[in-house]
């Protein structure tokens, strides 16, 4: 098999998650393409579109939130995702049990004494018809449970019942609770139940579209994105339709035939990424675009800055200005081009009122 260097690899990723150049896409594709975005920090989805596509205005992505066509639920590896309606459908079912898998291992004792399946039918009825946040939805699940602490049957309600976040959570430039309502209630019908027959479709079309947005990756990468462990077979299912690659490590990584592996010189310009972005969390193995003394920087939830594809430093803002620390050392043309899309970036996140960067000294 052809052996993918680092270098390689990082640019494969790039080109997928439309780091090389801004794409002219919609944001409700690009949602679709990128598999979801992960969300918990509600407002750095924005940023990762604008990172990500020509044009993208703000008030495109809270349109689709208020429309329904996009939602904020738990889904891959158990943390909020935004993704399309249509995949929150989809893909619920086939993550059920690893989400409760992963519920339990927090709250097992907690919960010991509890019947998960009469709390999703007393607490769906709580979120059928009133958004509610599930720490009030576990307040009146103590009439029940009354020694289990409201906040643990909230968790355990919003992980055994599909639920979404609904607005204004998620919307540009604005705050509010992390309501919860059915997914049933808010889109008007049910998610898709798994296939009758044993198949397993859903997992199919997810090996596909993962490798789509994050190829070429090993079996673990997939695993570590997705948070599901039953995935070998669906991609024996599909391996016929696959290409295979080894990298430097001599791990088998597999790919989609006709999906984009530019020349590993091909430049990459600066990007600012918003904190938990997948195109660092989507691996398990992340040293294309992350040094391994690194790697705790995206579980923190630094956001972070690439220079030449990889993790260079870190961002925040402070009163209109991005201020920009690095982790490498920046060479004056570095610098130039950080503190240029650093402007940039302050000019999006502000909405034109402030275009200020201010760039620490590189470390010794």
């Amino acid at each position: 098999m052809t052996v993918l260097d680092r270098r390689a690899l990082n640019r494969a990723t790039l080109a997928r998650q439309h780091l090389l150049e801004r794409a002219p896409l919609p944001a409700l594709d690009a949602v679709a393409h990128l598999g979801g975005l992960q969300a918990q920090e509600p407002q750095e989805p924005y940023t990762g579109l604008w990172s990500r596509l020509a044009g993208f205005d703000p008030a495109e992505l809270s349109g689709h939130l208020v429309a329904r066509r996009v939602v904020r639920t738990h889904l891959m590896r158990r943390t909020v995702h935004l993704v399309t309606a249509a995949d929150a459908l989809a893909w619920r079912s086939r993550h059920d049990a690893m989400l409760r898998q992963r519920m339990l291992g927090v709250y097992r004792r907690e919960l010991a004494d509890v019947d998960l399946d009469e709390l999703a039918e007393i607490g769906g009825r709580l979120l059928a018809e009133e958004a509610r946040t599930l720490p009030d939805a576990g307040r009146a699940l103590t009439q029940r449970w009354p020694g289990v602490a409201p906040r643990v049957l909230g968790e355990a309600l919003g992980t055994v019942v599909p639920v979404v976040q609904v607005p204004p959570r998620g919307l540009w430039g604005e705050a509010g609770p992390a309501a919860c309502l059915l997914v049933a209630s808010w889109l008007g019908r049910p998610v898709d139940p798994p296939a009758p027959d044993g198949t397993d479709p859903v997992g199919e079309a997810l090996v596909l579209r993962y490798l789509a947005a994050y190829g070429p990756a090993a079996l673990a990468d997939l695993r570590a994105w997705s948070g599901l462990a039953g995935l070998p077979a669906a991609v024996a299912a599909v391996r016929d339709r696959l290409v295979g690659f080894r990298d430097e490590r001599g791990r088998e990584l597999l790919d989609l035939p006709d999906a984009p592996r530019p020349d590993p010189d091909t430049p990459a310009p600066v990007r600012f990424l918003p904190a938990f972005d997948n195109a660092v969390l989507g691996y398990d193995d992340r040293s294309r675009i992350i040094d391994d003394a690194d790697r705790g920087l995206s579980v923190a939830g630094e956001r972070v800055v690439l220079v030449d594809g990889r993790v260079a430093g870190t961002w925040t803002t402070r009163e209109g200005t991005v201020e920009v620390t690095p982790r490498t050392r920046f060479t004056r043309a570095d610098r130039a081009a950080v503190a240029e899309e650093g402007r940039a970036l302050a000019g999006f996140l502000s909405g034109g009122v402030h275009e200020k960067v201010t760039v620490a000294a590189s470390p010794r």
